[in-house]
Protein backbone atom coordinates (compact mmCIF):
# COMPACT_ATOMS: atom_id res chain seq x y z
CA UNK A 1 0.00 0.00 0.00
CA UNK A 2 2.83 2.58 0.62
CA UNK A 3 4.51 1.81 -2.33
CA UNK A 4 1.27 2.28 -4.00
CA UNK A 5 0.33 5.44 -2.42
CA UNK A 6 3.74 6.70 -3.41
CA UNK A 7 3.29 5.72 -7.08
CA UNK A 8 -0.09 8.14 -7.28
CA UNK A 9 1.76 10.90 -5.53
CA UNK A 10 4.78 10.89 -8.09
CA UNK A 11 2.02 10.58 -10.84
CA UNK A 12 0.09 13.47 -9.57
CA UNK A 13 3.87 15.52 -8.58
CA UNK A 14 5.04 14.95 -12.60
CA UNK A 15 1.05 15.83 -14.30
CA UNK A 16 0.51 18.87 -12.32
CA UNK A 17 4.25 20.09 -13.42
CA UNK A 18 3.36 18.80 -17.13
CA UNK A 19 3.12 21.76 -20.10
CA UNK A 20 -0.27 22.71 -21.25
CA UNK A 21 1.20 24.64 -24.37
CA UNK A 22 -0.42 21.98 -26.50
CA UNK A 23 -4.03 22.27 -25.21
CA UNK A 24 -6.46 23.69 -27.34
CA UNK A 25 -8.91 25.01 -25.13
CA UNK A 26 -12.78 25.63 -25.83
CA UNK A 27 -14.21 25.06 -22.62
CA UNK A 28 -12.89 26.15 -19.14
CA UNK A 29 -14.72 25.15 -16.26
CA UNK A 30 -14.01 25.59 -11.83
CA UNK A 31 -14.90 24.32 -9.60
CA UNK A 32 -14.43 23.49 -5.48
CA UNK A 33 -15.08 21.19 -2.77
CA UNK A 34 -13.90 20.78 0.83
CA UNK A 35 -11.33 18.47 2.39
CA UNK A 36 -10.24 18.27 5.86
CA UNK A 37 -6.26 18.04 5.71
CA UNK A 38 -4.70 19.75 8.42
CA UNK A 39 -5.14 18.96 12.36
CA UNK A 40 -7.58 21.84 14.08
CA UNK A 41 -8.57 22.91 11.02
CA UNK A 42 -12.15 23.29 9.09
CA UNK A 43 -12.20 21.73 5.51
CA UNK A 44 -10.66 24.06 2.78
CA UNK A 45 -10.80 23.76 -0.96
CA UNK A 46 -9.49 22.02 -3.57
CA UNK A 47 -10.19 23.99 -6.76
CA UNK A 48 -10.15 21.67 -10.18
CA UNK A 49 -10.23 23.12 -13.37
CA UNK A 50 -11.19 20.98 -16.70
CA UNK A 51 -12.02 21.77 -20.13
CA UNK A 52 -13.23 21.22 -23.72
CA UNK A 53 -10.42 21.15 -26.00
CA UNK A 54 -10.93 22.16 -29.52
CA UNK A 55 -11.25 18.65 -31.00
CA UNK A 56 -14.30 18.42 -28.58
CA UNK A 57 -12.17 15.81 -26.09
CA UNK A 58 -12.90 16.68 -22.08
CA UNK A 59 -9.05 17.54 -20.26
CA UNK A 60 -8.45 17.38 -16.79
CA UNK A 61 -6.24 20.00 -16.47
CA UNK A 62 -4.80 21.24 -12.57
CA UNK A 63 -5.75 20.79 -9.01
CA UNK A 64 -4.41 22.94 -6.29
CA UNK A 65 -5.46 23.47 -2.53
CA UNK A 66 -6.22 26.74 -1.58
CA UNK A 67 -7.04 28.31 1.65
CA UNK A 68 -10.02 29.78 0.40
CA UNK A 69 -11.53 30.26 -2.71
CA UNK A 70 -10.58 34.63 -2.43
CA UNK A 71 -10.03 36.44 -5.12
CA UNK A 72 -5.83 36.63 -5.14
CA UNK A 73 -5.83 32.67 -4.61
CA UNK A 74 -7.85 32.22 -7.56
CA UNK A 75 -5.74 34.35 -9.24
CA UNK A 76 -2.43 32.85 -8.83
CA UNK A 77 -4.44 29.49 -9.57
CA UNK A 78 -5.05 30.64 -13.36
CA UNK A 79 -2.01 32.53 -13.77
CA UNK A 80 -0.38 29.55 -13.01
CA UNK A 81 -2.48 27.64 -16.27
CA UNK A 82 -1.14 30.62 -18.48
CA UNK A 83 2.85 30.46 -16.96
CA UNK A 84 2.27 26.58 -18.03
CA UNK A 85 1.18 27.31 -21.68
CA UNK A 86 -2.59 27.14 -21.25
CA UNK A 87 -4.38 29.76 -24.02
CA UNK A 88 -7.52 31.65 -22.93
CA UNK A 89 -10.79 29.85 -23.55
CA UNK A 90 -13.64 31.10 -25.46
CA UNK A 91 -15.77 30.51 -22.14
CA UNK A 92 -15.60 29.98 -18.77
CA UNK A 93 -18.22 28.37 -16.96
CA UNK A 94 -18.00 28.71 -12.99
CA UNK A 95 -20.74 29.01 -9.84
CA UNK A 96 -21.51 31.75 -8.00
CA UNK A 97 -18.54 32.86 -5.95
CA UNK A 98 -17.22 36.18 -6.05
CA UNK A 99 -13.60 35.78 -5.59
CA UNK A 100 -13.90 32.81 -8.82
CA UNK A 101 -15.96 35.41 -10.67
CA UNK A 102 -13.38 37.84 -10.17
CA UNK A 103 -10.15 35.87 -10.85
CA UNK A 104 -11.39 34.81 -14.08
CA UNK A 105 -12.42 38.11 -15.28
CA UNK A 106 -9.34 39.82 -14.04
CA UNK A 107 -6.86 36.71 -15.97
CA UNK A 108 -9.24 36.03 -18.60
CA UNK A 109 -10.67 39.24 -19.68
CA UNK A 110 -11.79 38.58 -23.46
CA UNK A 111 -13.36 35.40 -22.50
CA UNK A 112 -17.03 35.25 -21.76
CA UNK A 113 -17.94 33.61 -18.77
CA UNK A 114 -21.52 31.57 -18.04
CA UNK A 115 -22.90 30.81 -14.42
CA UNK A 116 -23.68 27.65 -13.74
CA UNK A 117 -27.65 27.05 -14.25
CA UNK A 118 -27.75 24.69 -11.38
CA UNK A 119 -26.29 26.89 -9.29
CA UNK A 120 -28.45 29.55 -9.94
CA UNK A 121 -31.57 27.04 -10.07
CA UNK A 122 -30.95 25.91 -6.62
CA UNK A 123 -30.97 29.96 -5.32
CA UNK A 124 -34.11 30.52 -6.69
CA UNK A 125 -35.84 27.28 -5.67
CA UNK A 126 -34.11 28.06 -2.06
CA UNK A 127 -36.60 31.17 -2.25
CA UNK A 128 -39.79 30.02 -2.74
CA UNK A 129 -41.82 27.91 -0.48
CA UNK A 130 -42.19 24.08 -0.30
CA UNK A 131 -45.56 23.67 -1.86
CA UNK A 132 -44.58 26.17 -5.41
CA UNK A 133 -41.15 25.28 -6.01
CA UNK A 134 -41.64 22.40 -8.70
CA UNK A 135 -43.56 24.49 -10.58
CA UNK A 136 -40.99 27.58 -10.05
CA UNK A 137 -38.34 24.58 -10.79
CA UNK A 138 -40.09 23.89 -14.29
CA UNK A 139 -41.16 27.04 -15.31
CA UNK A 140 -37.08 28.19 -14.34
CA UNK A 141 -35.89 25.33 -16.55
CA UNK A 142 -38.40 26.19 -19.45
CA UNK A 143 -36.81 29.37 -20.00
CA UNK A 144 -33.74 27.46 -21.39
CA UNK A 145 -34.79 24.17 -22.25
CA UNK A 146 -36.02 23.67 -26.15
CA UNK A 147 -34.69 26.56 -27.54
CA UNK A 148 -34.95 26.13 -31.44
CA UNK A 149 -33.50 29.05 -33.06
CA UNK A 150 -30.48 29.77 -33.98
CA UNK A 151 -27.82 30.32 -31.90
CA UNK A 152 -26.60 33.69 -30.98
CA UNK A 153 -28.87 36.85 -30.73
CA UNK A 154 -31.95 34.94 -31.49
CA UNK A 155 -31.49 31.94 -29.38
CA UNK A 156 -30.58 35.03 -26.28
CA UNK A 157 -33.49 36.83 -27.32
CA UNK A 158 -35.54 33.95 -26.94
CA UNK A 159 -34.10 32.94 -23.80
CA UNK A 160 -35.00 36.64 -22.28
CA UNK A 161 -38.68 36.95 -23.77
CA UNK A 162 -39.26 33.61 -21.62
CA UNK A 163 -37.65 35.12 -18.24
CA UNK A 164 -39.93 38.38 -19.10
CA UNK A 165 -42.96 35.46 -18.93
CA UNK A 166 -41.18 33.94 -15.59
CA UNK A 167 -41.32 37.21 -14.09
CA UNK A 168 -44.56 38.31 -15.00
CA UNK A 169 -45.86 34.82 -13.35
CA UNK A 170 -43.83 34.84 -10.28
CA UNK A 171 -42.60 38.39 -9.06
CA UNK A 172 -45.88 39.04 -7.27
CA UNK A 173 -45.22 36.14 -4.88
CA UNK A 174 -41.30 35.76 -5.20
CA UNK A 175 -39.90 38.72 -5.99
CA UNK A 176 -36.40 37.57 -4.48
CA UNK A 177 -36.95 34.29 -6.73
CA UNK A 178 -37.54 36.25 -9.84
CA UNK A 179 -34.45 38.66 -9.55
CA UNK A 180 -32.26 35.22 -9.31
CA UNK A 181 -33.10 35.14 -12.67
CA UNK A 182 -33.53 38.62 -14.26
CA UNK A 183 -30.49 40.54 -12.42
CA UNK A 184 -28.27 37.85 -13.99
CA UNK A 185 -29.99 37.40 -16.95
CA UNK A 186 -27.30 38.35 -19.30
CA UNK A 187 -24.31 35.78 -17.82
CA UNK A 188 -26.95 32.76 -17.59
CA UNK A 189 -27.46 33.14 -21.06
CA UNK A 190 -24.16 33.61 -22.33
CA UNK A 191 -23.79 30.02 -23.47
CA UNK A 192 -26.86 30.21 -26.58
CA UNK A 193 -23.68 32.00 -28.57
CA UNK A 194 -22.05 29.09 -28.67
CA UNK A 195 -22.92 25.77 -30.75
CA UNK A 196 -26.38 24.40 -30.05
CA UNK A 197 -24.68 20.28 -30.41
CA UNK A 198 -22.80 22.53 -26.44
CA UNK A 199 -25.18 23.66 -25.06
CA UNK A 200 -26.20 20.82 -22.46
CA UNK A 201 -22.19 21.11 -21.99
CA UNK A 202 -21.12 23.97 -21.45
CA UNK A 203 -23.88 25.64 -19.09
CA UNK A 204 -23.18 24.37 -15.70
CA UNK A 205 -20.07 22.56 -13.77
CA UNK A 206 -22.14 19.28 -12.90
CA UNK A 207 -19.57 17.17 -14.36
CA UNK A 208 -17.03 18.13 -11.35
CA UNK A 209 -19.15 18.09 -8.90
CA UNK A 210 -20.36 14.98 -9.53
CA UNK A 211 -16.62 13.42 -9.24
CA UNK A 212 -16.24 15.32 -6.60
CA UNK A 213 -18.95 13.77 -4.53
CA UNK A 214 -17.64 9.93 -5.82
CA UNK A 215 -14.22 11.81 -4.22
CA UNK A 216 -16.39 12.76 -1.10
CA UNK A 217 -17.51 9.20 -0.57
CA UNK A 218 -14.30 7.52 -0.79
CA UNK A 219 -12.57 9.42 2.15
CA UNK A 220 -15.78 9.75 4.05
CA UNK A 221 -14.78 6.90 6.22
CA UNK A 222 -11.12 8.53 6.66
CA UNK A 223 -12.82 11.78 8.65
CA UNK A 224 -9.23 13.71 8.10
CA UNK A 225 -7.03 12.97 5.15
CA UNK A 226 -2.88 12.77 6.57
CA UNK A 227 -1.83 16.33 4.95
CA UNK A 228 -2.60 18.47 1.97
CA UNK A 229 -0.09 16.38 -0.39
CA UNK A 230 -2.32 12.70 0.30
CA UNK A 231 -5.39 14.70 0.16
CA UNK A 232 -4.19 15.76 -3.49
CA UNK A 233 -3.28 13.01 -4.89
CA UNK A 234 -6.18 11.16 -3.55
CA UNK A 235 -8.55 13.72 -5.28
CA UNK A 236 -6.44 13.67 -8.52
CA UNK A 237 -6.30 9.71 -8.65
CA UNK A 238 -10.26 9.83 -8.76
CA UNK A 239 -10.17 12.59 -10.90
CA UNK A 240 -7.99 11.36 -13.23
CA UNK A 241 -9.75 7.88 -13.40
CA UNK A 242 -13.66 9.40 -13.70
CA UNK A 243 -12.02 11.73 -16.84
CA UNK A 244 -11.37 8.62 -19.25
CA UNK A 245 -15.46 8.09 -19.36
CA UNK A 246 -16.32 11.92 -19.72
CA UNK A 247 -17.59 13.09 -22.55
CA UNK A 248 -16.34 15.63 -24.64
CA UNK A 249 -18.81 17.54 -27.63
CA UNK A 250 -19.60 17.19 -31.05
CA UNK A 251 -17.17 19.36 -33.20
CA UNK A 252 -19.16 19.23 -36.46
CA UNK A 253 -17.36 21.73 -39.42
CA UNK A 254 -20.58 24.37 -38.88
CA UNK A 255 -19.71 24.20 -35.05
CA UNK A 256 -15.53 24.43 -35.62
CA UNK A 257 -17.06 27.45 -38.22
CA UNK A 258 -18.74 29.16 -35.06
CA UNK A 259 -15.66 28.64 -32.44
CA UNK A 260 -13.48 30.40 -34.84
CA UNK A 261 -15.63 32.80 -35.43
CA UNK A 262 -15.89 33.68 -31.37
CA UNK A 263 -12.06 33.31 -30.70
CA UNK A 264 -11.36 35.70 -33.73
CA UNK A 265 -13.63 38.42 -32.43
CA UNK A 266 -12.76 38.01 -28.96
CA UNK A 267 -9.16 37.16 -29.03
CA UNK A 268 -7.93 38.80 -32.08
CA UNK A 269 -10.12 41.59 -33.40
CA UNK A 270 -9.27 43.60 -36.29
CA UNK A 271 -7.32 46.65 -35.72
CA UNK A 272 -9.13 49.41 -36.97
CA UNK A 273 -7.16 52.44 -38.23
CA UNK A 274 -9.12 55.34 -38.43
CA UNK A 275 -6.81 57.48 -40.72
CA UNK A 276 -7.56 54.92 -43.00
CA UNK A 277 -11.42 54.69 -42.64
CA UNK A 278 -13.87 55.32 -45.90
CA UNK A 279 -16.14 56.52 -43.83
CA UNK A 280 -14.98 60.27 -43.38
CA UNK A 281 -13.46 61.56 -46.45
CA UNK A 282 -10.48 63.45 -45.93
CA UNK A 283 -11.73 66.40 -47.19
CA UNK A 284 -14.35 66.63 -44.20
CA UNK A 285 -13.38 68.19 -40.97
CA UNK A 286 -16.61 66.36 -38.30
CA UNK A 287 -18.56 69.12 -36.44
CA UNK A 288 -17.62 70.06 -32.89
Amino acid sequence: MSRICQAIGEEFDAWKQRSLTGVELEYLYLDASHFRFHDGARAEPVLVAWGITSDGQPRLLALESISAESHDAVVGFLRGLIARGLRPPLLTTTDGAPGLIGAVEQVFPDSLRQRCLFHRARNVVAKVSAGDQDEVKADYWGIFDDITVDAGAAAVAEARRRAAAFDDKWRSQYPSAVACVTDDLEVVTVYLRFPRDHWRRIRHTNLIERTFGETRRRVKVIGRLPGERSCLSLVWAVLDRASRGWRGVVQTPANVRLLQQLRRDLHHPPATDESASPDIPEAVTPAA
